[in-house]
């Protein structure tokens, strides 16, 4: 027995303890199956080869890298297009596969050093996790190929690199070890169709890829020929000024690839052989990062100067009246003096003060804009019998305005029109804001250009401001002294549906009826009014919901009962420096009428159809009231073409009032 189970424990450590024995061993004795210098030696080879092939960066290939984590995008063989890579990268040749790493090209005082990146990569082979940093570079290094890329933080302006030749050590280090990065590679293969169905589903390729390619083709070109380098070669100077000719003519004006002649592409190959000829001349990385850095700065102090411009244009645009709207009154006047004076007046004056009916003001000089705003609350009213147009306009046209609802009647509704004039109780004595807008300091303002630098708002220089029609709407009980109620409407909304509705809705107490606008965050009251000012801090919230003007329902029974006019007038008199809000009327009317204004529904007045072309074409379609706010009025040439059917359809253009002065669609 004893020797029985001595020959069983020799078997036992036979079998199991010498493997492991002979396994330690061969764990201890084991060598790399290449050596480093000898996979250094290859690499190197190879990347000098890629580079004599042309795939070479703008700055000089011996000029150091420093290895930075790879950005964590992966393109997949569906993303091998052009159109589809980051903008300013170039693609290599089909086939290639690139797994690239970016490399900074300069360091923290911005001087290169002279290291090969090659030995960069290797170096750091042997250390602790290197194999699993290859890895993730593996699945999400970027596809691009040795070009120069600048950031676009205007603060930094950093230049960063990306270095072909560490790529391809990469490439022939990943085939080496293919054997034992087999499992990364099926992570890559698993997750390689994902990524390739989002890029197959996003694979539509911008309508101006050529253009943006031939631009930045341009800009490398000036870059190489303000380099010593290139001037210092007379040939390659030559052709490279004639490749920007060429690339300039056949860029022109051409805003999208559809506008190019059909030698763009040839043109494109020529001026790309020719800036691999640059890339190879120049060898000053300092001076092509100060001419990018030069190119950068100006590029932006030129976009400054011209959204300047076009702001001015703008607003000079929007306060011009175009030549048909200014010979309209001008016939409408003469034709309205010839008639008799029994023929002036309007039918149904006996309607003008009844409180039973529905009562719209209506302060404009535009008379094609009042009668759009007329015409279309008659077209859709269920009765319009019942319903009052109260238009107040300036001395210059209310001949004109007169003439046209003479000669235009809206069905059975009714018609009034006065003059401002005409008002002898609103005189500077009563009114703060008549004698501050007739002040020389207030015409200076508005009038000197050569002092308009001072503010930087143009908007507040518009002389619209000047006439106290806009500051009217303020004196609603002084003009209909008998009506309970007021519908005001801005002389630039259109009406969509009947709105007798606002008639019947309980203001609970309130003056106002209005449509918030806080639904973005600018359109509240630190917006319009100046907080930093005491008596605006402690008076208001700054978070407070803004409104708009343009449908309004006034209350006229609670606003003589809460004295409504006194306050605006003694907040008028406090702003006298405009120190408490810039010009307008909607700032006094945020002030006014604060916590007395009663929310309405959103979808009785929407806002925004002149100046924000993206505004909700679902809200368009459901709302009472469409406004036209801001300069891009609808019967202004720069109009948002896609609104202005809204209210072109409201205008007779066969009038011959309208065909005489050579007012169209």
């Amino acid at each position: 027995m004893v020797a029985t189970r001595n020959i069983v424990l020799l078997l036992l450590c036979v079998t199991v303890v010498a493997p492991i024995v002979l396994y330690t061993d061969r764990l201890g004795t084991f060598k790399y199956p290449f050596g480093e210098q000898e996979f250094i030696d290859d690499v190197t080879a190879f990347a000098v080869s890629a580079a004599g092939s042309g795939h070479l960066n703008i700055l000089p290939q011996e000029t150091s890298t420093v290895l930075k984590e790879p950005i964590g995008v992966l393109y997949t063989e569906g993303t091998t297009n052009p159109k589809n890579l980051p903008h300013g990268l170039h693609l290599t040749q089909p086939g290639e596969h690139v797994s690239a790493r970016v490399l900074s090209a300069t360091n923290e005082g911005g001087q290169t050093k002279g290291e090969n990146p090659i030995k960069l990569v290797t170096e750091g082979i042997d250390q602790r996790n290197q194999s699993s940093y290859l890895e993730k570079a593996d699945i999400t290094g970027d596809v691009v190929n040795g070009e120069f890329a600048i950031d676009a933080d205007d603060n930094e302006g950093k230049i960063a690199k990306s270095s072909q030749a560490s790529d391809q050590a990469s490439e022939t280090m990943d085939t080496k070890h293919e054997q034992q990065h087999t499992e990364s590679s099926s992570k890559v293969n698993r997750k390689g169709p994902i990524l390739s169905e989002t890029d197959r589903h996003n694979d539509q390729p911008p309508s101006d890829a050529w253009v943006r390619q031939l631009k930045d083709q341009l800009i490398q070109a000036k870059v190489y020929l303000s380099l010593q380098g290139v001037r210092n070669n007379p040939h390659l100077t030559r052709e490279l000024r004639a490749r920007v000719k060429e690339v300039s003519r056949t860029l022109g004006d051409a805003s999208k690839d559809s506008d190019l002649p059909r030698n763009a592409n040839e043109r494109m190959k020529a001026m790309e052989q020719t800036l691999l000829k640059g890339r190879q001349v120049q060898n000053d990385c300092a001076a092509a990062v100060k001419k990018l850095r030069a190119i950068l700065h100006s590029t932006e102090e030129q976009l400054r100067v011209h959204r300047k411009q076009a702001l001015f244009l703008t607003q000079l645009t929007a306060k011009t009246l175009p030549k048909g709207l200014h010979c309209l009154p001008l016939r409408l006047t003469t034709e309205y003096y010839s008639l008799d004076t029994s023929r002036q007046q309007f039918p149904n004056q006996q309607k003008l003060e009844d409180p039973r009916l529905y009562h719209y003001a209506i302060f404009s000089d535009n008379i094609l804009a009042t009668a759009v705003v007329v015409n279309s609350t008659v077209a859709h009213a269920k009765d319009t019998s019942k319903h009052v147009f109260h238009i107040v306009t300036d001395r210059l046209n209310y001949a004109a305005m007169r003439m046209w609802f003479l000669v235009n009647p809206p069905r059975k509704a009714t018609i009034q029109v006065q003059n401002i004039e005409d008002f002898k109780w609103l005189n500077s004595s009563y009114s703060p804001v008549l004698k501050q807008l007739g002040s020389p300091s207030m015409i200076d303002y508005y009038f000197k250009t050569h002092r308009a630098s001072s503010d930087s708002n143009l908007k507040f220089r518009n002389p619209k401001y000047l006439s106290i029609l806009n500051h009217l709407r303020f004196y609603l009980p002084e003009i209909f002294p008998k009506l309970n109620k007021v519908l005001f409407l801005d002389d630039d909304i259109v009406v969509q549906k009947d709105l007798t509705g606002l008639w019947s809705i309980d203001l609970k107490g309130n003056v106002n009826g209005a449509v918030e606008t806080c639904g973005e965050s600018f359109h509240r009251f630190d917006r319009y009014l100046n907080f930093s000012n005491p008596l605006i801090a402690k008076n208001f919230d700054p978070r407070a919901c803004g409104w708009a003007y343009g449908m309004n329902v006034f209350d006229l029974v609670q606003w003589k009962r809460q004295n409504i006019t006194e306050v605006y007038h003694n907040w008028q008199k406090l702003n006298h420096d405009r120190q408490l809000w810039k010009l307008g009327t909607l700032p006094p009317g945020l002030i006014t009428f604060w916590k007395r204004t009663f929310p309405l529904h959103r979808s009785w007045h929407v806002l925004g159809l002149g100046y924000n072309p993206n505004t909700n074409q679902k809200e368009i379609d459901r709302a009472a009231v469409i406004h036209y706010n801001g300069n891009m009025k609808p019967w202004l040439e720069i109009s948002i073409p896609k609104f202005r059917g809204y209210w072109t359809k409201y205008v007779d253009y066969d009038l011959v009032y309208l065909r005489e002065c050579n007012i169209n669609p």
